[in-house]
């Protein structure tokens, strides 16, 4: 926090957040390639997503925390801007904070939340469901809304296995969260949103804190270093550890299901 006003630290910090959370095999792709549209279709959405995941918290994080005087309302505008882009790079990676967390409003905790769960990219030093997991849904999500019989991103179909395997991903990680709050919200007595904030920060690896781990119980503790063990082994990992496959040669007649 000492340094959140010197642009050096500061932004020689975000270029290693950045590097490290966009995945070692684009970084190879890249090396490799060297042309962007010989990219392959995971390099692309990663340097699609990346600057857009990070230009989008820097604006939330400024919007929301310019007027609070205990954050970002002490600064000049230069400076307020820094520790805004600062915030959103490391909230989907790193840990390391220039701000006071536990000064944050919740508006700004939720949407810090939000960036922690999507994460870093595939193959990263970062956790969360992962950037591409997100962009997949959200392409899928898309095609539904405009009709489209394929999940298309940049010329290239998305096979359909991909898609299922980031809705699991999606719904695995958000059950793990749900038990894991659940378990907290009994043993502890602490506000419901620095608890979530405690535990998606957990799970994703992240490390930020509002400042309440020293607060919690030994059963809290104990939670929490199952949620950052599930975290760094990735919710895929768990359900493929837990399922129990059964091939069968079997097709049943489809029918319809009503929902929404």
């Amino acid at each position: 926090m000492d340094y959140r006003d010197d642009p050096l630290i500061s932004l020689t910090v975000c270029a290693l957040l950045i590097l490290g959370g966009i995945g070692f095999t684009v970084i190879m792709d890249l090396v490799r390639t060297r042309k962007l549209r010989k990219l392959k279709l995971h390099s692309k959405l990663m340097l699609v997503m990346t600057p857009t995941l990070l230009l989008i918290g820097t604006l939330m994080f400024w919007l929301l925390e310019r007027n609070n005087p205990t954050t970002l309302g002490e600064l000049s505008l230069g400076k307020q801007w820094l520790a805004a882009f600062f915030q959103s790079a490391s909230a989907r990676t790193a840990g390391f904070n220039t701000l006071d967390l536990g000064h944050f409003t919740p508006a700004a905790l939720l949407f810090m939340m939000m960036l922690m769960f999507i994460g870093a990219g595939t193959t990263s030093t970062g956790g969360g469901i992962k950037v591409t997991t997100f962009a997949v849904v959200l392409l899928a999500t898309r095609a539904f809304l405009t009709k489209r019989p394929h999940v298309i991103a940049f010329g290239r179909t998305i096979a359909p296995q991909v898609v299922t395997r980031s809705l699991a991903i999606i719904i695995v990680s958000a059950m793990v969260l749900m038990l894991a709050m659940f378990l907290l919200m009994i043993t502890e007595d602490l506000p419901f949103d620095r608890i979530m904030f405690e535990t998606i920060s957990a799970f994703a690896t992240v490390g930020l804190s509002t400042g309440i781990t020293a607060q919690l119980s030994e059963p809290g503790k104990l939670i929490l270093v199952l949620v950052m063990i599930c975290g760094r082994l990735g919710p895929l990992t768990l359900a493929v550890m837990l399922a129990r496959p059964s091939e069968t040669r079997i097709k049943y007649p489809e029918e319809n299901v009503h929902t929404g």
